[in-house]
């Protein structure tokens, strides 16, 4: 055996030895060792390989650690053969990815080359066509130089050139604010509008408005492009789009102008326009009339663009009537919005809105509208009520005189009776309504509720839920 560590020695003979009757002997080796340390050293010399793996008596203590690295540092021979496996398949897939980016590369150099070259036109086709199948390729294409020679095919009096340049310019732009920003510090705004008014092209038209749609959504771009005489433009796309057949040039001119529309260094350029009162006039088209709206929303705190909202005839009776849109909420919360921010600022406003009408539907929409209308339709009425309570206070304090009709004046008294008993029709005629439209937002209410609970809608309205409306107040309403 040679010099081993007793338990080795002992692990060794015990694991050896035939089964057979223990002696005296082994009684005594037995009791010498505890059982702990008795499973200990077999299972070490288990793990180990037996007794193949001895240590010398005279060994120094930090053997043990070092045998057992080695027990660990040895894995079987199939999961080294797994993981070389796993290791050159990462390795195929990676030269196989390298092989595809490598050869990318190569296409686009291409590309770009040929935009330096005479076949510009085919080079301007083939960044179109990458571009688009492939959206990786627009912040290399742009670090390749492809924007520069694109926008010197503008130049171009072949509107076959001007519009593959147009494309894809518009394609190198999408979903990348780098390429945005270097497409209109480039000079290309000026170019495009210096082509749709000297090569009037209802298709080069249309691709100029879809590039000015995409610069816009960059904050930057948007005082560039409003004071370059892009709005005007745009407001005559939208205004003489009936004039040709393409609907989506007049949808992407109305989301460039409200792009524009958000930075308040246009409003302007859009009063300039005369955009207002075309909107103001449009009003009543429900497929464009939330984005006039939103328009609309974005200029109304400029003090000249209320000035320019108020100054178009009927201009409060047209928004008080979005407001009463009960199937369009996005228009009556912008239309409520427009209404309280004029209430705010203006005295004069808010006279005009209330010899509209204002009081009636904002009355309807706190009970019946979505919760940011009713929010809206509340402050508008409370900017209401403060008025008219000055107006009394006004009214009281002037009253120095007495102002009574003589005693015995039967006509007099006749006339203050039929004033009195008209007043009493006009406020009964007024509780009816409220009381109309207390059960109305009831049962809306409940509606609601129960499409929260995912409750099946035959539940809504019941006959006994009508009645139990039919006789609340407005007090069980939440204002």
């Amino acid at each position: 055996m040679g010099k081993c560590h007793r338990g080795n020695d002992v692990a060794s003979v015990v694991l050896d030895r035939p089964f057979s009757t223990p002696g005296p002997d082994h009684f005594k080796l037995w009791s010498s060792f505890s059982r702990a340390s008795f499973r200990r050293m077999i299972l070490d010399a288990v793990s180990c390989g037996g007794g193949r793996h001895k240590r010398s008596s005279k060994s120094p203590p930090e053997q043990p650690t070092n045998l057992r690295s080695d027990c660990q540092q040895k894995k079987p021979a199939g999961s080294d053969r797994l993981s070389e496996l796993l290791r050159l398949s990462e390795s195929s897939e990676n030269e196989e990815d390298v092989r595809q980016k490598v050869q990318m590369l190569e296409d686009l150099k291409r590309v770009v080359k040929l935009l330096q070259s005479s076949h510009v036109l085919e080079g301007a086709k083939d960044v179109r066509r990458l571009t688009k199948e492939v959206p990786d390729t627009r912040t290399t294409l742009a670090l390749l130089g492809a924007i520069p020679p694109l926008i010197a095919l503008l130049d171009s009096e072949d509107s076959i050139s001007q519009i593959a340049a147009l494309y894809a310019l518009l394609n190198l732009a999408i979903g990348n604010d780098a390429n945005k920003a270097a497409i209109v510090k480039s000079g290309a705004v000026h170019k495009m509008l210096k082509l749709v008014n000297e090569f009037p092209n209802p298709d080069v038209a249309e691709a100029v408005v879809a590039n000015f749609l995409g610069l816009s959504a960059l904050d930057s771009n948007k005082p560039i492009i409003g004071s370059s005489g892009a709005i005007a433009f745009l407001v005559k796309t939208l205004k003489n789009v009936q004039n040709t057949n393409s609907c989506q040039a007049r949808h992407d001119s109305l989301r460039a102008l409200y792009n524009l529309s958000i930075s308040p260094l246009n409003v302007f350029p859009i009063l300039e326009s005369d955009l207002i009162a075309y909107i103001m006039n449009k009003l009543g088209d429900m497929d464009v009339s939330e984005r006039f709206l939103s328009i609309l929303c974005n200029v109304v705190s400029i003090a000249e663009a209320r000035k320019a909202i108020s100054s178009v005839p009927d201009a409060f009776p047209m928004l008080i009537d979005v407001v009463s849109w009960t199937d369009a909420p996005g228009c009556q919360e912008k239309a409520s919005y427009i209404l309280m921010v004029m209430a705010h600022k203006s005295y004069g406003d808010r006279q005009a809105m209330i010899e509209a009408g204002v009081a009636s539907a904002l009355l309807e929409l706190t009970l019946l509208g979505s919760t940011l209308a009713q929010k809206r339709a509340s402050r508008i009425l409370e900017c209401l009520r403060v008025d008219k309570g000055k107006q009394v206070s006004d009214n009281y304090g002037g009253m120095s005189t007495t102002i009574s009709a003589p005693q015995g004046c039967t006509t007099y008294c006749s006339s203050v009776e039929l004033n009195n008993g008209m007043e009493d029709d006009m406020m009964s005629e007024e509780k009816k309504a409220v009381k109309q439209l207390v059960q109305q937002s009831l049962q809306n209410n409940m509606k609601r509720i129960v499409k929260r609970a995912n409750l099946p809608h035959e539940f809504v309205p019941s006959d006994h839920l009508k009645t139990l409306t039919s006789s609340s107040t407005s007090k069980s309403v939440p204002f």
